[in-house]
């Protein structure tokens, strides 16, 4: 396996929450960038690269700027990353491309902040984040927004693979055991069956309330560090590999709306970093419905197209079972922070490969497979992590 110069070297997860106690988006980054760059064991001027995921009740322009001047620190590169849900993945994509590159030292990468609760619940906040092409050819006929993109899907599944409704709420239980021992998790409280999830509340046939992804507030942050002689990596993870794809913006425009993205990103990832999903000991997936796991599965090449129902229903996706997948709780127990999430895939997998990561940690712990998702299924960013020692 080709050693990789990239390396994460430090982290840090804020608590989400559903309200954000008056605090405003640059609190929330300043507090998880603080705790990340200690973490790495570094000062606050040795950050020389910044890379920001959207915010949602701040104005966005020239926002990597406002964050820096926030911040207190003078980046030698800057960059807002917008893929979505897959932002947070493919700003550490592009931090270990700037690092490796000799651009940047150590390159900071923020996600998070408040959660307006207007957003996709009125008319304009349902605009703000549409295409002009879904503006007048799909907003007339009232969709209910992303619920109604991912329903289509997950039928579309059903129909053509026979996948069944407890095999995707199989999922958000499996999930919601892990963020039962995550002191962080929005949902650690009680633990939840199969059936709890199937008698939940219908939102868009076929999906029911506890399959649908939470937004919160919070932050996460991430520091990726070009690997130096001198450097304490006992506690650094190396981002091996990564990939990147997109085939649409509107759903409309998916030759097949169960192929996603995930094909290719998941590919490039692999073949950067030498080695195939077999080699995975830990998945840390992108999971804003039950669905979204399920097809990722398939299209990263951890099982055939069609057999993602029967695979999760034979595997244990808890961090006990024989598959650990999103041992944090996911986002569907976890908590979706601002527009999107993402950042929490990445900061579980960090810390189980740190082997950090308490009751939840998971005994094969060499090589993580993650993946943030954007839009419906449009744009996925993969990465391949692993412990340092191991590559």
């Amino acid at each position: 396996m080709k050693k990789k110069r990239a390396l994460i070297t430090g982290i840090s997860e804020l608590a989400p929450h559903k309200t954000a106690y008056g605090q405003k988006t640059l609190a929330l980054l300043a507090e998880s960038s603080r705790l990340a760059i200690e973490d790495a064991g570094l000062q606050k001027r040795d950050i020389d690269g910044l890379l920001v995921t959207p915010p949602s009740e701040d104005s966005a322009f020239m926002w990597p700027a406002q964050v820096a001047e926030y911040l207190q620190i003078k980046p030698v590169f800057l960059n807002m990353v917008e893929l979505g849900g897959a932002s947070a993945a493919g700003a550490v994509a592009r931090a270990a491309m700037l690092v490796e590159a000799g651009i940047c030292d150590n390159c900071l990468c923020l996600s998070g902040g408040v959660w307006d609760s207007q957003v996709f619940n009125t008319l304009e906040g349902k605009m703000s984040v549409m295409s002009q092409a879904e503006i007048d050819f799909e907003l007339p006929y009232l969709p209910m927004g992303f619920n109604t993109g991912y329903a289509l899907i997950a039928r579309r599944h059903m129909h053509l693979y026979g996948t069944t409704p407890e095999q995707m709420a199989k999922i958000a239980v499996d999930q919601r055991f892990n963020a039962l021992h995550n002191p962080l998790a929005l949902f650690n409280q009680a633990p939840l069956t199969i059936e709890e999830v199937l008698q939940s509340l219908l939102i868009t046939d076929p999906l029911h309330l506890l399959e649908i992804v939470r937004p919160c507030s919070g932050a996460a942050a991430a520091v990726v560090s070009r690997a130096s002689s001198d450097m304490n990596t006992h506690r650094s993870v190396s981002v091996l590999g990564w990939g990147e794809a997109c085939t649409h913006n509107s759903i409309v425009y998916s030759e097949e709306i169960t192929i996603s993205p995930v094909k290719e990103s998941a590919q490039r990832a692999f073949a950067m970093a030498e080695c195939g999903p077999a080699d995975i000991d830990l998945v840390s997936l992108y999971d804003c419905y039950p669905i979204t796991v399920l097809i990722t599965l398939e299209d990263a090449g951890f099982c055939a197209k069609g057999e993602g129902g029967s695979f999760v229903a034979r595997h244990n996706l808890t961090y006990q079972g024989d598959f650990p997948c999103n041992t944090h709780g996911g986002q569907l127990s976890m908590g979706q922070p601002s527009f999107a999430g993402g950042m929490s895939h990445i900061i579980e997998a960090v810390r189980q490969l740190r082997g950090e990561a308490g009751i939840r940690q998971v005994p094969q712990n060499r090589l993580a497979f993650v993946n943030g998702n954007g839009g419906v299924m449009s744009t996925e960013s993969s990465l391949v992590l692993g412990r340092t020692e191991h590559v």
